[in-house]
């Protein structure tokens, strides 16, 4: 049974409160517009009969590519430690979610929560997903969770004693939900205490592992939340869920979405047998903050417990990830072209004259 909300309450508010510094404003992408004032000419549907999903279409096509220049090793911030912060207001809190499961969004959840902290930020993963958490498991903390948010809730420990600190990255926190037990009675309250608690603490950023499916795990996880993440696959189920997804959110007050296309294959899209990066975003009518590229290492960096961003040889995903955490903090970066991420300096100039 669940104490008193008195209890609750003050086992809550025990996190001693945090002076932030006044901030230097973040760059906001003009992309970053909202999805209700986007017209949307074709309906998931009619796009089966649209234009070909050829080379003209594919990942080329929907943005200026260039190769990353401002990716580092991770070998490279080992002896840094992440310990000055960079300044910002407030705390930003992004739900990750796509309705449909399946499709990436704990894997998307460790490696932008690893990249935001290489980067400086104070970082705290929420895994949402009561049931069934995964989230520890892929940052290689699966032995260290002792306490989770519903002995929080219950009165048996502190916040700060659930937390779980990353040891490569001390910036870098996790909560999970539950220990893989029965389903708890959480609610949206409960999720908007957590997160308040959160920031302050001084967490700069709170990314939120949403469930699959949109019941009531889903309106918890969204219910704290000013941004969210849609993650979907080029698919057309993927697709449809996703739609589905972004109008809840909608419905919820939140207007500030994005979307990553994840598991992208350049060669069925030459072949016309996938949808492009295009096509996804032209349908869902979301900014688009990017695509990753359907990578092996995903298994191999899972079974390690070890996030792809940390690989000293990032692969061509591990880069993307990379990217797409930097434009989500407001730092400028460049998309790749993931038909030929390696072009040479004439190949691209010639690109340019043509």
């Amino acid at each position: 049974m669940i104490h008193s909300k008195m209890m609750q309450s003050s086992v809550l508010q025990q996190s001693p409160a945090c002076i932030l510094q006044p901030s230097v404003p973040f760059a906001t992408q003009p992309m970053l517009s909202s999805r209700c004032n986007r017209p949307r000419s074709t309906g998931i549907a009619a796009s089966r009969h649209a234009k070909p999903w050829g080379p003209t279409h594919g990942p080329t096509s929907a943005w200026p590519c260039r190769r990353a220049v401002h990716v580092r090793p991770a070998h490279a911030y080992e002896e840094e430690g992440a310990t000055t912060l960079p300044e910002m207001t407030g705390t930003r809190i992004v739900v990750i979610t796509s309705g449909k499961g399946g499709v990436g969004k704990t894997t998307t959840s460790a490696n932008l929560g690893m990249s935001i902290a290489r980067l400086g930020y104070k970082v705290a993963l929420i895994d949402a997903d009561i049931g069934l958490r995964n989230l520890d498991l892929l940052l290689g903390l699966e032995n260290r969770v002792m306490y989770t948010a519903i002995d929080i809730l219950e009165g048996e420990c502190r916040l700060d004693q659930a937390l779980v600190r990353d040891k490569r990255w001390k910036n870098l926190s996790l909560l999970s939900m539950s220990r893989n037990r029965q389903r708890y009675n959480v609610t949206r309250r409960h999720m908007d205490e957590l997160c308040s608690s959160l920031g302050a603490l001084g967490y700069q950023f709170i990314l939120i592992d949403c469930p699959a499916g949109i019941d009531v795990g889903f309106i918890n996880a969204i219910s704290p939340a000013k941004e969210a993440l849609i993650v979907t696959t080029p698919e057309i189920t993927s697709i449809r869920d996703a739609d589905r997804v972004a109008g809840l959110l909608e419905a919820n007050d939140i207007f500030d979405v994005k979307l990553l296309v994840n598991r992208v294959r350049p060669e069925m899209i030459e072949a016309k047998d996938m949808m492009s990066v295009k096509d996804v975003q032209e349908m869902l009518g979301i900014p688009l903050l990017g695509a990753i590229p359907e990578d092996p290492q995903v298994i191999v960096a899972t079974n390690r417990g070890e996030p792809l961003v940390l690989q000293k040889k990032l692969s061509l995903s591990g880069i993307a990830y990379e990217n797409s955490a930097r434009r989500l903090v407001g730092k400028e970066d460049f998309f790749i072209d993931l038909g030929n991420p390696h072009k040479g300096v004439l190949q691209r100039l010639s690109e340019m004259f043509q």
